[in-house]
């Protein structure tokens, strides 16, 4: 669902909602549920709701789902992956790339 985007039910406070999850979402990735967090102790509005996205990794595949992986795998360049630039980036991988522009 986080590659192609969609919706996700989310428990909240007073029920279950539903969530549009955007195309290309990343783990980590916050979403703000406005107006349905904690109400306020002092009897004002009711506060926002944060949800982060935690992407997981399918287990008990089939052999054809294992395949199917792999074919996408390969249409990425192979086990380097150079086809694909996720949006998020670590911290190590910030710093080796301010030494390799160095470097240049």
């Amino acid at each position: 669902m986080a590659a192609l985007g969609g919706e996700i039910e989310v428990p909240t406070l007073d029920g279950r909602v539903m969530l549009k999850v955007p195309s290309e979402t990343q783990t980590g990735k916050l979403f703000r549920m406005r107006g349905k967090g904690v109400k306020s102790v002092r009897g004002g509005a009711q506060g926002d709701l944060l949800c982060r996205v935690v992407v997981e990794t399918p287990v008990g595949l089939s052999e054809k789902q294992k395949q199917l992986l792999k074919d996408l795998q390969e249409s990425f360049g192979g086990p380097t992956g150079e086809k694909n630039s996720p949006r998020s980036k670590s911290f190590f991988d910030g710093v080796k790339k301010f030494f390799d522009d160095l470097t240049r």
